[in-house]
């Protein structure tokens, strides 16, 4: 036997060896979380059959089949989704600094856009600085209350919006359009500290509605081979930058308005106007220095894109709120009775408004709120985040770079965590429920994530509590809200920018306190 014969001997010995070695050192290591197959360019097979506005309903059979965390590939893009309450506390609190950031956005870069806004800024000293401005100086429990003549003032337009169509009307309102408008009145006034007439309002609104859910239906295709796509599609590309300029043209007069007025030192431009406000976001984000570009100071655009992001952040996800939380207390009149029967006992009779101190006495208001959060949050996913290192969730291996979303519906609709998770059931958050003292933060543990957890949950949720607990409960004490034969309640979902009401609400407003006044006489 020669020397050749010999050698292909040892290595026919050999290899199998090594491989049974390999397979064995490789057991206990990691793997990429299940999912479907995958193509070159496309990524996974599942894009052939399903729209990426449709990926709720796929994500929820592929869990069916997979378990609690899955992959998909857009693209070259890995995303792993996360379905498990626990596994998102360890990801998202337990180690929040590895998936603190966000992914970065091609459309975001093919629209020649900064990525300095709090949503999408790198975890890093640009998003603390914007981060702690807006918390600090708006947001702030103290900040909040300079607000409070304005949240007045939408109440009694909110009230009288919705009290306009009468008794011979031929079909009840979409309320939820009366929301939207009301929720653009104070957050517009919050933003740029002027109170602006109905058609300047209307204007900001429809500007911001129309880009916002443009830019959500449409903007994903540019994530699959962006330089590809960006010739396809130009005319979308197109589009958005339209809507950008639109928004542009609405937002610069006032943020000039804003400079002036500070410059005066804060006084009015005419003796006597009563439609400034002493405050403003905008005012905060003229005082900002990016110490990391030198100390300049945020340009224009910037500054849109911040506006742009406060008013979204606060108007349509509260008006979606408003919309499900009223609708569930119309297909439950006994729960809305005993709603009213709460704020009644906490406020004077004689009062015009159940007042911001009044709701702090109103358990079963926060429980309302909290029931209509966790069964019907206004959005599905929470914002992405991107992992800085490889980590590990659920046993599976999460590359760095993996965008990483969470499912909070699915938790909040967990039936191994709740009790019928699909009954409106506000008496789940009073003592002896099984969502007693849930801390929405998720500090300790998630059970509900209606505001994100970790790191990047919502700045706003303290303000978006109470703006949903005012509202809600202001409404109820002036209408009793009726279900109307031939548009009843129906509990079907569409993806908007939020999750909304496949059928808008139309019920019947019947005014409580004509009732009070009649029945006095």
């Amino acid at each position: 036997m020669d020397a050749a014969q010999l050698l292909l001997g040892a290595l026919l010995f050999l290899l199998p060896a090594a491989l049974l070695l390999h397979l064995l050192r490789g057991r206990g290591k990691p793997r990429l979380p299940p999912g479907p197959p995958s193509l070159p360019f496309l990524g996974s097979v599942v894009w052939l059959t399903n729209k990426p506005s449709e990926i709720e309903p796929l994500l929820r059979r592929l869990f069916a089949r997979h378990g609690p965390v899955v992959a998909l590939r857009t693209g070259a893009r890995l995303s792993v989704f996360v379905a498990d309450r626990r596994l998102a506390h360890t990801a998202l609190v337990e180690r929040g600094a590895v998936l603190a950031d966000r992914p970065a956005l091609p459309s975001v870069r093919l629209l020649g856009e900064s990525d300095n806004t709090i949503t999408r800024a790198s975890y890093g000293p640009v998003w603390r600085l914007l981060r702690r401005n807006l918390v600090a100086e708006t947001l702030h429990p103290s900040r909040v209350r300079l607000f409070a003549p304005a949240r007045a003032w939408v109440r009694r337009v909110l009230v009288e919006k919705l009290g306009e169509p009468g008794p011979d009307a031929p079909a009840p309102p979409r309320v939820v359009e009366t929301f939207q408008y009301a929720m653009f009145c104070l957050l517009v006034l919050m933003c740029f500290g002027e109170r602006l007439d109905e058609p300047a309002v209307r204007d900001i609104a429809a500007a911001q509605r129309e880009s916002l859910i443009y830019l959500s239906r449409n903007m994903p295709v540019f994530a699959l081979l962006p330089a590809v796509t960006k010739h396809v599609f130009r005319a979308r590309l197109d589009k958005a930058r339209a809507l950008r300029r639109r928004i542009r043209e609405l937002f610069l007069p006032l943020i000039n308005a804003r400079r002036e007025y500070k410059k005066r030192g804060g006084e009015p431009k005419s003796k006597g106007e009563t439609t400034t406000f002493e405050h403003s976001y905008v005012d905060t984000l003229l005082e900002i220095k990016l110490h990391e570009d030198g100390d300049r100071p945020l340009t224009d655009d910037e500054i849109i894109l911040l506006c742009s992001e406060f008013l979204n952040a606060g108007t349509d996800t509260t008006s979606t709120g408003l919309q499900w939380i009223m609708a569930e207390l119309v297909k439950n009149p006994a729960i809305q009775e005993k709603l009213y029967r709460e704020i009644k006992a906490a406020t004077d009779d004689d009062k015009e408004e159940v007042s911001e101190e009044d709701i702090h006495k109103m358990p079963y208001l926060k429980a309302v709120v909290l029931e209509g959060l966790r069964k019907h949050p206004p959005a599905h996913f929470v914002l992405p985040h991107t992992a800085a290192e490889d980590m590990e969730v659920g046993g599976y291996l999460i590359p760095k770079d993996t965008t990483v979303n969470f499912m909070v519906a699915e938790m909040g609709r967990d039936e191994q965590e709740w009790k019928n998770p699909m009954e409106f059931s506000p008496e789940r958050f009073l003592p002896g429920g099984d969502g007693e003292g849930v801390d929405v933060t998720g500090t300790k543990e998630i059970r509900m994530m209606p505001f994100g957890v970790g790191r990047r949950i919502c700045a706003g949720l303290g303000i978006a509590m109470l703006h949903l607990e005012y509202f809600v409960a202001n409404m109820v004490r002036e209408f009793e809200w009726k279900e109307v034969p031939g548009h009843e309640v129906d509990f079907a979902e569409k993806n908007e920018f939020t999750v909304v009401m496949k059928k808008p609400l139309r019920p019947r407003l019947v005014p409580r306190r004509i009732q009070m006044s009649d029945s006095a006489e």
